[in-house]
């Protein structure tokens, strides 16, 4: 692993603004947000020039503070139950094969949000014809039946973040549990056979390669199917530095490492959770 100055491998990275404008229309028009704006994506432009977003539900502000992301916490709004219509309206006119919806966090409501999620794959369920569905949510603070929530929509892919390894929980994740994430993952596995099952690290906050390592066993042993690691870049000075930087060749070690123990692993500097979700979905699904 390099040291925390910025790599060529990351500055020759750039976004291309101009790519942002046409989708980002269509998605403000729906009065939507996405994920890849909010947490100031690095892949952005790229997604939105291929025409594809990640939506983010249930409003902008999160009722966490994770360390590493940027997207705004406090007490967030009522939610819109004109959203789930709005998303699909906005899918259709996007043309979009595969969606991605994923949300901030809400502890303030009873069920995390589960049945919102579920009226979006809903509502989306009805285009035609109708595109892949992939959920990324909350650990719903380890509540199950809030899961089942989401799964009784029938989800095409079920993907909730480890996003970092045990030791590090309560410095970058305080407000989440590991073993929570790991049981989200271990409960969609085990209670739904056709949702795939999915899941993101980030490296470069501090962690050993052993304990990223562990962390792949640890979802393989869950029942995970697909897990991305990408690097930490952060989005602004408010979040904590990045402690490292992680070469293309540990990037590629670590898809190995995965895929020998089952893992459908894709890992890279630029790598994020959603980034190219539909080519991951094919790609197992052959």
């Amino acid at each position: 692993m390099s040291s925390a100055s910025l790599p060529v491998w990351i500055r020759e990275r750039r976004l291309s603004l101009g790519a942002l404008h046409e989708v980002r229309q269509v998605i403000s028009r729906g009065r939507l947000s996405t994920v890849c704006d909010e947490a100031r994506c690095p892949n952005r432009g790229e997604c939105f020039a291929r025409g594809t977003a990640t939506f983010l539900i249930m409003g902008d502000t999160c009722t966490r503070a994770c360390r590493y992301c940027s997207i705004a916490h406090g007490r967030p709004r009522a939610l819109d139950p004109e959203e789930p219509v709005a998303l699909a309206r906005v899918a259709a006119a996007m043309g979009l094969k595969h969606v991605v919806v994923t949300s901030v966090d809400r502890d303030d409501l009873p069920d995390g949000g589960a049945a919102h999620f579920a009226a979006v794959v809903a509502a989306v369920r009805l285009l035609k014809p109708c595109p892949t569905i992939e959920v990324l949510t909350p650990d719903f603070r380890g509540d199950m039946g809030a899961v089942d929530i989401v799964l009784a929509a029938k989800p095409d892919v079920y993907n909730h973040n480890l996003e970092t390894v045990r030791r590090l929980y309560p410095v970058v994740r305080r407000s989440g549990r590991y073993d929570w994430a790991l049981e989200v993952i271990r409960h969609v596995g085990r209670n739904c056979d056709q949702a795939l099952t999915k899941s993101g690290l980030m490296v470069g906050l501090g962690e050993e390669r052993a304990e990223v390592e562990q962390a792949l066993c640890d979802l393989a042993a869950a029942g995970c199917r697909v897990v991305t690691v990408g690097q930490y870049l952060r989005p602004t000075r408010m979040q904590v530095p990045v402690a490292c930087y992680w070469t293309p060749a540990e990037f590629a070690e670590l898809e190995r490492f995965g895929r020998a123990r089952g893992l459908e692993v894709i890992a890279g500097p630029f790598v994020r959770s959603s980034y190219r979700a539909e080519e991951a979905f094919l790609r197992v699904r052959r």
